[in-house]
């Protein structure tokens, strides 16, 4: 007697079953790609926003200002991308009594990657801006943080050296006095009051990050704006 056979149904997923793990990953990836164009005017913004970052190449990006009686017309150094400029020798001749460092172009040695680290997120907002998806527009933002954030770590690095590693045979020293400058806004040190704040390459750079997020914001709103009118 031959042995009967039983066919079996081939086992099917349910409709509603979960996505394993990689499925929503890809899906998840694949919706971000396939993010909407934005507008023609957001992308003008975002292309705007790059291209005048250009200004920090030539202009200077931040200032610390220096008043003192001695000194009623003030004194000023102001950093640019790749160097000091102002009253440099004053500050010097300055600082020299009280055995800070003299300040020189040397001390920043990322003032020869800067051109580079600018140019390449001017490239960055333009690719986005051509792109035209909001995933491109947040990868800028994400790197214009990045930027600003790895800055100012550096300058707070280099103004504490500065302030904290005094020359032990100075002619004037004070007990317990440190000399660093303030990293933002207004600081005393000794007869001297002190200002730091950006300059116009800097005042351009976080008005291109005001113009990115107020696009970015605009355009992730732009969706739900649309889904809740039908």
């Amino acid at each position: 007697m031959g042995a009967i056979s039983i066919p079996v149904e081939p086992k099917t997923k349910p409709a509603n079953a979960p996505l394993r793990p990689n499925s929503q990953f890809t899906g998840s990836i694949s919706r971000i790609l396939k993010q909407p164009i934005m507008r023609p005017s957001s992308r003008i913004l975002i292309a705007f926003a790059a291209l005048a970052m250009g200004i920090m190449l030539w202009q200077p990006i931040w200032r610390i200002d220096l008043w003192a009686p001695q000194y009623p017309e003030g004194l000023v150094l102001q950093i640019y991308h790749d160097s000091f400029t102002g009253n440099v020798d004053q500050i010097n001749g300055l600082n020299h009594y009280i055995g800070m460092a003299v300040i020189q172009n040397d001390m920043f040695p990322e003032f020869e990657i800067m051109r580079y680290a600018i140019g390449l997120l001017i490239v960055w907002g333009v690719a986005a801006a051509l792109i035209g998806r909001r995933w491109a527009l947040g990868s800028w933002l994400m790197g214009l943080f990045a930027f600003i954030i790895w800055s100012m770590w550096d300058m707070y690095s280099w103004g504490y050296k500065y302030g904290h590693d005094l020359d032990p045979h100075a002619a004037i020293k004070i007990e317990g006095m440190a000399y660093q400058p303030p990293l933002f806004g207004h600081k005393t040190l000794l007869n001297f009051e002190a200002w730091s704040f950006p300059d116009v390459g800097g005042y351009v750079l976080f008005g291109s990050i005001v113009i990115a997020s107020l696009v970015f914001l605009y355009e992730w709103r732009k969706p739900r704006l649309a889904n809740s009118s039908k």
